[in-house]
């Protein structure tokens, strides 16, 4: 189950997903989510196999851990969009909206 706030209506009706990858457990995932006051996207926990999607993602580093990523994933499945950040910031939500805006 992904961690998420409850207001993913936000990104509806775009063509395209917004989400973050982590190595993290769902319940870590979920912790982290909360400190931050929630998050607008889903939060996939790429626990095992450890660390598996966010290496095909490329965000996966050398020391097993991953880079605080969002995606952009298009209706095709294409990643449009990827933003790697500071592991206790997210990006602006006008700023993804700007790129779904686009698509």
């Amino acid at each position: 189950m992904p961690a998420y706030n409850a207001d993913l209506a936000k990104f509806e009706g775009y063509d395209a997903q917004v989400l973050g990858i982590s190595i993290d457990s769902v319940h870590a995932n979920s912790a982290w989510a909360k400190s931050l006051g929630g998050l607008d996207y889903p939060l996939l926990s790429d626990f095992w196999p450890h660390g598996a999607v966010a290496e095909k993602y490329g965000v996966l580093r050398s020391e097993g851990m991953a880079e605080r990523a969002i995606f952009i994933v298009n209706k095709e499945g294409k990643v449009v969009y990827i933003d790697v950040h500071d592991i206790s910031k997210q990006p602006d939500n006008e700023d993804l909206f700007e790129v779904l805006r686009q698509l």
